[in-house]
């Protein structure tokens, strides 16, 4: 993630209230939408018809963000109809980069060595953040969205015609409450632990950390009472919180200062998440290596020695007791 001004890479992608000190994430600029019939979809323009081979994921192996995407690229069983390419874990100068090592690809599609010249190939005066994942129209060399809440949704049902993977894991029944579940865990976990990590002053981490541990207390009596988020089916939901959680213990906790609580201290979380990765095709989605390297080596402003830790020790393929729901 990062920034281009007047062709100027800036590595602070994000804003802070000036009096305040907290951190506040900017909005996604490119918002057209994947339909079965290429018709417009909740937002953007029409013309982007669900085909396969056409389009294309950037993505980065440790943004969680870009995580969701190939969970459900996985669980969909869209890998032979979407392509991907992977950046390197480490975002510098020049921002999220192809070079080939440290088991990330070289950009096979447009050729470019940055990701910010896919945004100034799709827009030549781009002025904003660039960010993963993006989704790359191969036809029309055009982004279609960089906005991973909504591609997930594409790759949930746009797709459905060229995957015997039929389940739905945003159901019109449940649609309120996926939403409902979805606008709580987002601002107190998934952005809360970027709020506490960026604040910069004490009162803005503050309230962002005390907002975040109440979140996950709240969801472990939740969990508690029920399987998954919304009752006893896997929604959404689930897959949105999971990218969160799997980072928490190796690199939420200390480099975020999230350390009231390891995950582990929450038996029904922790459960909870060892259940979601050993779904079929999610641990394959998950590269702690990339992890640590991006965040504890990228961020020098919360980490200027740039030393990524060796540990923890983490074990998500021990057994767990969901099954008692």
């Amino acid at each position: 993630m990062g920034l281009l001004i007047e062709g100027v890479w800036h590595d602070k992608w994000y804003d802070t209230k000036k009096s305040q000190g907290a951190f506040i994430r900017a909005d996604s600029q490119f918002r057209n939408w994947v339909t079965t019939d290429g018709s417009a979809g909740p937002s953007g323009v029409s013309g982007f018809k669900a085909e396969t081979e056409r389009y294309h994921l950037y993505v980065s192996l440790a943004c969680p963000w870009a995580h969701r995407t190939l969970i459900f690229r996985a669980l969909k069983n869209l890998e032979e109809v979407i392509s991907v390419t992977v950046v390197d874990p480490y975002m510098l100068e020049q921002g999220w980069a192809f070079t080939g090592n440290f088991d990330s690809n070289l950009d096979d599609v447009n050729g470019r060595q940055f990701l910010h010249q896919i945004y100034t190939l799709q827009q030549s005066d781009y002025s904003g953040r660039v960010t993963v994942p993006v989704l790359w129209d191969k036809k029309t060399q055009t982004i279609v969205n960089n906005e991973s809440s909504e591609i997930i949704r594409m790759l949930n049902s746009a797709f459905d015609a060229f995957t015997d993977v039929k389940h739905d894991y945003y159901p019109e029944a449940l649609q309120s409450d996926i939403d409902a579940i979805n606008d709580f865990i987002y601002p107190n976990i998934n952005n809360g632990v970027y709020r506490c990590g960026f604040a910069t002053k004490q009162a803005a981490y503050e309230k962002a950390f005390d907002e975040l541990f109440s979140a996950l207390d709240q969801l472990e009596q939740r969990l508690k009472q029920q399987r998954y988020l919304v009752g006893d089916q896997i929604t959404e939901a689930d897959w949105r919180l999971f990218t969160t959680l799997i980072r928490f213990d190796a690199v939420y906790y200390s480099h975020f200062k999230c350390n009231l609580h390891l995950l582990s201290h929450y038996s029904n979380l922790s459960h909870y998440l060892r259940d979601l990765y050993q779904m079929p095709g999610v641990k394959n989605t998950v590269n702690f290596t990339h992890i640590k390297q991006h965040y504890y080596y990228s961020q020098s402003t919360i980490n200027p020695t740039r030393i990524v830790p060796k540990g923890p020790i983490l074990d998500f393929n021990q057994p767990h007791n969901r099954a008692r729901f």
